[in-house]
């Protein structure tokens, strides 16, 4: 893909342009550059990842005065529902910067909304891609945003937006490249921003997670001003390292994921960059990695300037749940024992929460292995045990019986139980098998990539939750042979596609809205299609490593144009499932007859956490459906994907809900204090900052995404009058 291209008229245009509208804000700059106090600097507010900031002029006494001051759209399609905007923006020196549904970087006045520069990392074309956040590095007269964008990490000028040119190659890595494999390009997608410690750039990203050939995710260091890389750390170990015995001898070359998508978190003092990794690829059957496979599904400490592992502490041993480590650890200081102790906090899917000490990874409030039902799969391996923190307690739903199910009314019961006679249910960590299974929590969690927020002011930590079934199932992959190629493709779609397109091809999975490939015949040109399947687009990865004839194979089941034509499969050498004998059957939503959750309320929660001492402070519902609301079912809570922004005002602010309301609470006791009616819901993270005095209040209004609801093209601007 070309790069966008900058003559030097252009870009002395752009600064001259960017220099003047500078002009208005000119009493910003007064203030120190570095006052992290005034600005939100960096991605979920520090680099600990506490979401936390000291302002306190809007707080308990004045809330219900905050109004609307300015609102940003930003100009990118949005015309269906897998249309989002999951940044939590970042604000240098009275300039916010954000991304936009299509990846696009952009500049604006922080006390205006009025836009500065933009980038388009796509030249224009139609793209529609997540991008959680930015990271900004100076020195000197170098400053500098990070963005990724694809497969592609990107340095741009903070004054201008155009490309670092000394940068990567035209000021842009390949995340795809140098990973200590065979030399075969996979998807490696850059969401989350990285962080740098000293002069390294340290970088982690999504990869592909079906049975098809996924890259590894592996941990990397990267020269800040040139690209090059430093190091890496294998998160899959190859032979003679630290963890190669806990996966199949073959694993370092075959299997991919165990990644750390969510983003990273740094503790500068000791020079340690901390994260929580992924599944391991494939996470549906794992009988060709046996072991507990280390270092996925790890809290995973790093020498950030050699990436040299310090410590590790798995939390799920052999997933084939999809349970990743969704968010990087939060950096906190606790009050034990008379003892005050640095410890990390990290959230899970399966709503459990480790607390670990931040110099050896040791458990704070103990950790014990506990026996968990085993896979009736043939040739699947799962781990006897898995790790149960003591404390704190689950914060979510860990199992699902009689007693879970709904109990809105007599008629909303009754109608969940006959949907229930055809499904086996249980407790956390039963592996899947043949029949359908009702699962609590579902692969999308408990627990999200926003992750909680800490107040280092009372020891809190604050963790929203989902609590919605779903049910799953495995089923035997087809035996080799002579069958037509549309039969081919269908088995592929199965085993790699449904679990973001839905088994039955709907484009429908619990909490997600993607496109119905029923219908892509109608949409889209077959070359079209086999583009997107050989290069990948937004969120879906390449399949570039497919055999030729498994991409024919794919577009013969979706536009069901050869079906005449046959295919041995045992002539072609199959890439899609590595020898995988059983493949997942998907995620599917399971709801009562009426389109609500079949398990009791509350759907979403927002707890605080006492890090001292293990104990809920207080626990409430997050989210309401309106249509029962008006029924008299206040405080249903929803599935939520937002994360929790806490103030020195004594506020916790979060969107995250389905029914697109900004809500501010009081802190110590869970209070409703204030919302706004967002146009569109924010699945994203606030962020806060001082100009002149004045404190400001910004969350991303993008809708859409795996909550289903409409989609936004919004960032909402908040201050006191």
């Amino acid at each position: 893909m070309p790069l966008p291209r900058y003559s030097q008229f252009q870009r002395l245009s752009r600064l001259i342009a960017v220099s003047t509208l500078l002009q208005c804000i000119s009493p910003v700059h007064a203030a120190d550059p570095r006052n992290s106090h005034t600005d939100w600097r960096v991605y979920n507010g520090d680099l600990k990842g506490t979401k936390y900031s000291a302002l306190d002029q809007i707080n308990r006494s004045n809330i219900d005065q905050l109004e609307l001051v300015w609102r940003y759209r930003v100009d990118d399609r949005k015309d269906t529902l897998k249309s989002t905007i999951q940044c939590n923006p970042i604000v240098i020196d009275g300039i916010l910067y954000l991304t936009t549904p299509g990846q696009k970087v952009v500049a604006v006045n922080a006390l205006s909304g009025k836009e500065l520069w933009r980038f388009d990392p796509h030249n224009g074309n139609d793209y529609l891609g997540y991008s959680r956040g930015l990271l900004y590095w100076e020195d000197g007269d170098d400053k500098r945003i990070f963005a990724g964008a694809s497969n592609y990490y990107y340095a741009l000028d903070a004054n201008t937006g155009a490309p670092i040119d000394t940068f990567g190659v035209g000021g842009r890595i390949d995340m795809r490249e140098e990973l200590d494999t065979d030399g075969i390009l996979r998807y490696y997608s850059p969401r989350a921003p990285g962080v740098v410690y000293q002069d390294t750039l340290i970088l982690a990203g999504a990869v592909g997670e079906g049975p098809s050939q996924a890259a590894p995710g592996h941990i990397r260091g990267f020269d800040v001003r040139t690209g090059e890389r430093t190091w890496i750390f294998h998160t899959i170990p190859h032979p003679g390292e630290f963890g190669y015995e806990t996966w199949s001898p073959q694993s370092y070359k075959r299997n991919g994921g165990a990644n750390a998508w969510a983003g990273l978190t740094l503790d500068t003092e000791r020079g340690i960059v901390f994260m929580g990794t992924g599944a391991p690829s494939y996470d549906g059957f794992g009988g060709d990695r046996v072991g507990d496979n280390l270092f996925a599904n790890c809290v995973l400490a790093l020498d950030a300037a050699t990436g040299e592992r310090i410590w590790h502490f798995q939390t799920t041993h052999h997933d084939i749940w999809d349970y990743d480590l969704p968010a990087p650890p939060v950096l906190i200081t606790l009050e034990k024992d008379g003892k005050r102790i640095d410890a990390v906090a990290q959230i899970s899917k399966m709503a459990l929460l480790f607390v670990l000490d931040r110099d050896t990874g040791e458990p704070i409030f103990g950790i014990e292995e506990r026996p968990v039902p085993q896979s009736i799969i043939p040739g699947e391996e799962t781990s006897p045990t898995q790790p149960f923190p003591i404390k704190p307690a689950p914060y979510g739903l860990t199992q699902f019986t009689l007693d879970d199910v709904t109990n809105l009314s007599p008629e909303f019961r009754q109608g969940a139980l006959e949907i229930l006679r055809q499904y086996d249910w249980g407790e956390l960590y039963k592996p899947a098998g043949f029949e359908k299974m009702v699962v609590i929590p579902q692969f999308n969690g408990g627990s999200e990539w926003p992750g909680p927020g800490f107040d280092p002011e009372t020891g809190l930590l604050y963790v929203n939750v989902s609590n919605e079934a779903e049910w799953t199932a495995m089923k035997k992959a087809e035996d080799p042979g002579e069958r037509p190629l549309w039969k081919l493709g269908e088995d592929i779609y199965q085993g790699v596609c449904s679990n973001c397109h839905g088994l039955d091809d709907t484009g429908k999975v619990p909490g997600m809205e993607l496109p119905a490939l029923r219908s892509v015949k109608d949409h889209l040109s077959r070359e079209d299609a086999y583009r997107i399947i050989d290069e990948g687009k937004g969120s879906m990865p390449s399949f570039a490593t497919f055999h030729e004839k498994e991409k024919e194979s794919i577009l013969a089941f979706l536009y069901r144009d050869r079906d005449d034509e046959t295919i041995r499969t045992s002539e072609i050498a199959l890439t899609w499932r590595n020898d995988t004998p059983y493949v997942h059957a998907g995620h599917k939503d399971l709801h009562d007859p009426f389109g609500y959750p079949i398990n009791k309320r509350p759907w979403g929660q927002l707890h605080a956490i006492d890090m001292n001492t293990g104990e809920f402070a207080w626990s409430i519902p997050l989210g309401t459906y309106p249509e029962l609301e008006s029924q008299g079912y206040s405080d249903t809570g929803t599935f939520n994907i937002g994360g929790p922004m806490i103030t020195g005002g004594g506020l916790v602010f979060i969107g995250a809900t389905k029914d697109e309301r900004f809500r501010a609470f009081d802190k110590t006791t869970g209070e409703l204090l204030w919302q706004y009616q967002l146009d569109a819901a924010g699945y994203a993270t606030p962020a806060t900052f001082e100009i002149n005095g004045r404190q400001y209040i910004v969350i991303a209004g993008g809708g859409g995404s795996k909550l289903q609801t409409r989609p936004g093209d919004s960032y909402y601007c908040f201050a006191l009058p």
